[in-house]
């Protein structure tokens, strides 16, 4: 990996000591970034004591930032052998993932609906407005935003619904889609209609209407399933 180009290490800014959750945050984008880009290449082995070395940090943040990816499924912990980036994700997984989804994204939708706040339909708004004005290149660093905005869409929801059960149940999942479209190697190849999508299920949203709020979600995570196993390795 290679170490950040800053004019100051990441431990400090002007000789000040930097938190240490700022060093964790750091640190998980660094991964995140190598892993996303293929760097760090599934069944690779990830080493503290090095990954430490090369962002100029202790391993403590390094720590963090792993047991943080872990729970995306990006990275697996292994007995006495510390982290190791996680296999391919393939046509069945994902299959398994999405039917997860189906389950889960459409009640929240319903339940979200049904509680719908004029703050939280305006955060909704600015999700789909940043979903169509992200760029999307072919590096992890040009569609990190439509991943961001992507995600951000689709947790607002579940936090909607006041429901925490929801809310971790969709958590659970949420990162798992990241490790789709990296080991899937498909980038960003569906942006119009997943955009479109979107915006189907804010107009439904704010018409008030859970169950039609609840088919459009439905009717969204349907498609991005037929789109994504098409792409996904067989075995």
């Amino acid at each position: 990996m290679q170490r950040p180009s800053q004019s100051t290490s990441p431990g400090s800014r002007k000789g000040k000591p930097v938190s240490r959750q700022v060093l964790a945050d750091h640190v998980y984008e660094e991964l995140l970034e190598s892993l996303m880009d293929g760097r760090l290449e599934p069944g690779a082995t990830v080493s503290i004591d090095g990954t430490a070395r090369d962002l100029d940090v202790s391993p403590t943040p390094v720590r963090e930032a792993l047991a943080r990816l872990e729970h995306t499924g990006m990275v697996r912990r292994v007995a006495l052998k510390g982290y190791r980036v996680a296999p391919v994700f393939t046509r069945e997984d994902f299959a398994e993932l999405m039917e997860a989804r189906l389950a889960i994204e459409p009640v929240n939708a319903r339940l979200a609906c049904a509680r719908l706040t004029a703050e939280r339909l305006a955060q909704l708004e600015q999700a789909v407005t940043d979903l169509k004005t992200a760029p999307r290149g072919p590096s992890f660093a040009e569609f990190r935003d439509y991943l961001e905005a992507d995600e951000r869409f689709h947790r607002l929801i579940a936090e909607q619904t006041g429901n925490q059960f929801m809310v971790a149940a969709y958590a659970a999942l949420g990162g798992q889609v990241q490790r789709f479209r990296l080991f899937g190697g498909v980038g960003i190849t569906d942006a119009e209609n997943a955009i479109a999508e979107h915006q189907a299920v804010l107009d439904a949203l704010a018409t008030g209407d859970p169950e039609r709020a609840a088919a459009a979600m439905a009717d969204h995570v349907s498609k991005v399933r037929g789109r994504a196993i098409a792409d996904a390795p067989e075995a």
